[in-house]
């Protein structure tokens, strides 16, 4: 990922060599422009950082600003709890995939075990439990 920095701030959070090179047509690059060049028009390398690992996209939001950060332009991640309708909608979502996905076992011409059973009935379940929608106890499929 590439940003373009001018005065210090980012102008331009999804630059390109692409847009390097239609910025300036005057200018020939190489196939592949070393960084150095690119820190001559004010193009920087963002150094790639992975969501937080305690992530979880159905109770939290996430986005990512770009920032320099000990003299490296970098990702940082910020997330914000979703509000409790729409992580109780992300729940019943999940929960309604969960369901759909063993719908065959449940057709007129199946038996459905017991276990199955007892299964698809916790997922119907699941908006009951107590800590609904932010600490859900997912059953695990038989």
């Amino acid at each position: 990922m590439l940003v373009k920095v001018t005065d210090g701030k980012v102008t331009d959070e999804y630059y390109t060599v692409e847009k390097l090179r239609a910025d300036n047509p005057n200018t020939s690059f190489p196939d592949v422009v070393p960084s150095s060049l690119l820190l001559e028009y004010g193009v920087h390398i963002v150094e790639d950082v992975d969501p937080p690992t305690d992530y979880n996209r159905d109770t939290h939001q996430a986005s990512f600003s770009i920032r320099e950060v000990d003299g490296v332009w970098t990702q940082v991640w910020e997330t914000v709890r979703r509000n409790e309708s729409k992580a109780a909608n992300m729940a019943r979502m999940k929960r309604d995939k969960l369901l759909r996905v063993t719908d065959h076992y449940a057709l007129s011409d199946n038996t459905l075990s017991t276990e199955m059973a007892t299964y698809r009935q916790a997922l119907r379940d699941v908006p009951n439990q107590s800590g609904f929608p932010f600490d859900v106890t997912w059953p695990t499929k038989p």
